[in-house]
């Protein structure tokens, strides 16, 4: 890739700028345009509104969405663990109108026969109970030399996309999944919480293989790619607060976040650039944002305004935090009254502020009719 140095301003395409604008907190800039993600695109399909294969491109020429101002070299998981190789998925009991099956992650859902995407299946085991199933099961596929994990980051480093997006200025992002996200993947939400009292070296031992994953891959991307920002997917909080506390975190996940993120810093081939922490964590994200600056955040996402948060409230309360999301769903799916009230109260005080990006705060959902949706994109687009 061998792109160190970020272009002049005035070289970058469109997107750059205006998402390096939002990374600055320039005052008053025009506003980047997304969405977070759809959950509606089929309703609209079969209303006619979108063609049937729809793609990215003909959704940000229809809401006036801007070019990409930022890369994810990926291969780090998302919302579960990164294994290499996955676990076999398998039919492990029929159910009658249910079928219980091994998902890639090891982790035994209760589904539909016959559909297995598009809702929130049961979640009925994971895959780690002790150190037994721990070595057995899921270490070895967590090993950063594992030969099937190889090509993907190879392709990663010398991709021309990689390559093009920071040559144009674009914002280049290690994305991986976040260590509180890593483990319930692992152990399950509510065995987690046991684990952490019962077999706390366990918990360390599971977070010192997430590390060094996460940091032998990071060391093969960096001899190529400088890095913007560092974004974990956490999903720590629910609707009233943090799952664990904040003294579990320091314990458990600071440790071996703070090691990688010195170590990433110490290998930058531009020693001059600043590393982003972004979190992305649901529910009421408030009580996040003192505990994680203590990591060195800088950029939160999505405030779910459901569960409590409000952008315009954090916002003010904290004018250095970047941040992305907040626009509440049920609103958009209210109608254009309601749209207008809330992109008048949010928009022209986040605007002036800078370092915001508007977008429905957990994906559109199927409540959300084409109309509402086209006059709030309408809304959006006086600020971009």
């Amino acid at each position: 890739m061998k792109q160190y140095a970020i272009p002049p301003y005035e070289s970058m395409s469109p997107g750059a700028k205006k998402m390096r604008d939002f990374y600055s907190m320039k005052k008053n800039a025009p506003v980047y345009q997304k969405e977070f993600t759809f959950f509606v695109l089929d309703r609209w399909k079969k209303e006619g509104h979108i063609s049937p294969n729809a793609d990215d491109a003909e959704l940000a020429a229809l809401f006036g969405y801007d070019p990409p101002g930022k890369f994810f070299m990926g291969n780090l998981g998302w919302v579960v663990d990164e294994f290499s190789p996955v676990f076999e998925t398998k039919v492990l009991k029929d159910e009658g109108d249910y079928e219980l099956v091994q998902d890639f992650a090891g982790r035994g859902v209760r589904c539909f026969k016959g559909r297995r995407s598009g809702f929130m299946p049961e979640y009925v085991e994971n895959p780690v109970k002790d150190e037994k199933t721990w070595e057995e099961l899921c270490q070895w596929r967590l090993d950063p030399a594992t030969p099937e994990r190889l090509p993907a980051i190879n392709k990663a480093i010398t991709d021309a996309a990689a390559a093009a997006a920071a040559a144009e200025g674009q914002v280049i992002c290690a994305n991986l999944v976040g260590g509180y996200m890593y483990l319930r993947s692992l152990i399950g939400p509510l065995n987690l919480l046991y684990m952490f009292y019962e077999n706390p070296d366990l918990i360390h031992r599971c977070m010192e293989v997430w590390f060094k994953l996460a940091d032998s891959v990071y060391a093969l991307m960096q001899k190529e790619v400088v890095f913007d920002e560092l974004f974990l997917a956490e999903d720590i909080s629910y609707n009233s607060g943090l799952f664990i506390s904040p003294d579990m975190i320091r314990e458990f996940l600071f440790p071996y976040y703070q090691q990688l993120i010195t170590n990433i810093k110490s290998r930058q081939l531009d020693s001059t650039r600043t590393l982003h922490i972004q979190v992305d964590t649901d529910g009421y994200c408030d009580p996040v944002i003192p505990v994680y600056k203590e990591l060195g955040l800088s950029y939160l996402c999505p405030f779910e305004v459901a569960s409590g948060s409000d952008v315009v409230r954090t916002g003010t309360e904290h004018p250095d935090l970047l941040m992305l999301g907040g626009i509440d769903k049920r609103i958009i799916a209210a109608g254009k009254d309601a749209i207008d009230k809330e992109v008048n109260r949010i928009m022209p005080v986040l605007a002036k502020r800078g370092g915001y990006i508007p977008t429905c705060d957990h994906g559109v959902p199927e409540e959300v009719s084409f109309e509402n949706y086209l006059h709030y994109r309408k809304r959006m687009l006086e600020y971009a």
